[in-house]
């Protein structure tokens, strides 16, 4: 086993601790009219995602310094906020709070313009491909298209990695000024195992300054960079930039990762340079030719929200920091850049309010002033919880919700998912009710679609005809015949939901709701599942759905939320 990674995880707390308390020593000092409570929420989030999404009060307390009581008042405004749940003892990143890392990468526009096309060379090699932009010394990932396989690239969008230790870091560096050399330098000597990058296993050893800039030198003599195995061994990666054509500085790295098992770096860079390089033109042609972005809807009523929070919470809601979160949401596509006028506008703020949460993101490097007096939002804005919710799959998502219906209604309640070829459902998530006689359903199991009311709610959104095979006769209840079924998914289209009275199994009655993605299709449903003795038909339209669809409202808003720039799993 490498000697990185043997250090113990208490090693490596107190290692990052260490350096990131040296960091916060060179840091400048908080403008005075810097909002003291969105930096300590701040502070949490970022906490939260170094621990990947979780700890407890105690331990965000040790980590970010602060006390008890100010832990507990934060938390409990972001989870007011849906940023994040408690989970008994711990504090959870939740899906909603990567709204905050979209309106970053939807104001940047590059993961829509040309994640298309890493998509494609991704398809085209069978290897992955990565775009990062630059962010302070480091990089940090914006788009990834990555290969399936037992040994396969781990990183994240949001993820920040050393430029040193990259093959994109190079390409960033042609371009740092003597001051971003210097702040480079610095953080090497505070940081010289790269402890602050909790991504990464830190090095044994540094690596010398003097070959990092060597890289540099022949990256700018090439134009592209490799990696070979900086990050750890085996890893290699080949990386090109993508140039802004109206300013032809870097707008962001196109790189290809793959193993040693399956090319040498130098391999890589000799097989698949020419290719990348015909996918970098293709971006770069995209760049140019996209016509301006129409700005999509701001946030509305932010200010009457945060309002009607604290009147409702009291001294447990931080206004002012729930108010200076709402100001990141104001940017996004279209609005990439916005004068402290159009970001009041835009939440419904005071300008003052506005003015001093921008101030103090500014300090933090989460948002820069252009020299025409508007603010933009800065990489780092992916720092706020985005890396771990990235690999968030609608089972993550649902099952707090699930968990929220079944104590609400005390029933069982499911979600699942159309297996390939349509003719059956798939358990995915679960969360059962604590009865003498229960519906005992495991993770995994599947049934019959056409005989489930999960099951028909998914057949009945089919844009096509399905071949469903034959349809036996599961109880003297089930539905068999193919017109008859046909005219029930018209019904269950029509009505929103499906209702299905022991087809399945004699005793068991189920009623379900479709959950959508962003562009309407059904991509899985959720139910609720009962002994026919307990609920009857009509209580189970008249009392069951209206929980479950309200369920399966705030399903969709996390997944529509954690799915805008991520691929998310449905399994």
């Amino acid at each position: 086993m490498p000697a990185a990674h043997t250090t113990t995880q208490a090693q490596q707390a107190q290692e990052a601790q260490q350096a990131q308390a040296a960091r916060e020593a060179a840091a400048p000092t908080a403008p005075t009219e810097a909002v003291t409570p969105l930096i300590r929420g701040i502070a949490v989030l970022q906490r939260l995602t170094e621990a990947d999404g979780t700890l407890t009060p105690s331990e965000l307390e040790r980590a970010t310094g602060l006390a008890r009581s100010t832990v507990d008042r934060v938390t409990a405004t972001l989870a007011r906020m849906g940023y994040v749940r408690q989970d008994g003892r711990d504090v959870t990143l939740a899906p909603r709070l990567m709204e905050l890392g979209n309106a970053y990468l939807a104001a940047l526009r590059l993961p829509t313009l040309l994640g298309a096309h890493a998509d494609a060379l991704a398809d085209e090699l069978d290897e992955s491909v990565s775009l990062a932009v630059a962010d302070g010394d480091g990089i940090r990932f914006i788009h990834q298209a990555t290969r399936r396989r037992a040994m396969s690239l781990s990183f994240r969008i949001g993820d920040l990695l050393p430029a040193e230790r990259t093959a994109p870091g190079p390409l960033f560096a042609t371009e740092w000024t003597e001051t971003d050399w210097q702040t480079w330098r610095t953080r090497r000597t505070t940081d010289p195992t790269d402890a602050t990058f909790p991504t990464l296993p830190p090095r044994p050893t540094p690596i010398p300054d003097e070959d990092f800039e060597t890289r540099v030198r022949d990256a700018a003599r090439d134009a592209h960079s490799l990696d070979d195995q900086l990050i750890e061994p085996g890893l290699v990666a080949l990386a090109a930039p993508v140039r802004d054509p109206h300013t032809s500085r870097i707008a962001c790295v196109a790189s290809i990762v793959s193993h040693t098992s399956r090319h040498s770096a130098t391999n890589l860079r000799d097989t698949l340079l020419p290719r990348l390089r015909r996918a970098v033109a293709s971006m770069e042609a995209e760049l140019r030719t996209a016509p301006p972005p129409e700005p999509g809807p701001p946030p509305s009523d932010l200010a009457l929200w945060t309002g009607a929070s604290k009147q409702q919470l009291g001294r447990e809601f931080i206004e002012s920091l729930a108010r200076g979160l709402t100001v990141l949401t104001a940017f996004g596509e279209g609005r990439a850049e916005l004068t402290l006028t159009e970001v009041a506008k835009a939440t419904g703020l005071a300008r003052a309010t506005a003015r001093r949460a921008l101030i103090t993101y500014e300090h933090l490097g989460l948002a820069t002033q252009t020299p025409h007096r508007t603010f933009t939002l800065t990489p780092r804005a992916l720092s706020l919880g985005f890396p771990p919710l990235s690999r968030t799959t609608l089972a993550d998502i649902a099952s707090p919700h699930l968990a929220a219906l079944t104590q609400a209604i005390h029933e069982s309640s499911s979600l699942a998912v159309l297996t390939p070829d349509a003719r059956e459902i798939q358990y995915t998530a679960r969360v059962a009710t604590t009865r003498i006689m229960s519906v005992n359903i495991t993770l995994g199991t599947r049934f019959p679609a056409y005989a489930t009311s999960m099951g028909r709610v998914l057949l009945a959104d089919a844009r096509t005809p399905l071949d469903l095979g034959p349809l036996p006769p599961l109880t003297p209840h089930t539905i068999t015949d193919p017109e008859r079924l046909t005219a029930t998914l018209t019904t269950i289209r029509a009505q929103g939901y499906a209702l299905v009275d022991e087809e399945l199994e004699e005793g068991l009655r189920s009623i379900a709701v479709p959950i959508r993605d962003r562009t309407g299709r059904a991509v899985a449903a959720i139910n609720v599942a009962t002994h026919a003795a307990r609920r009857t038909v009509t209580d189970c339209v008249t009392d069951i759905l209206p929980h479950l669809s309200t369920t399966a409202s705030a399903i969709e808003t996390d997944l529509h939320v954690a799915s805008h720039f991520t691929r998310l799993p449905l399994t």
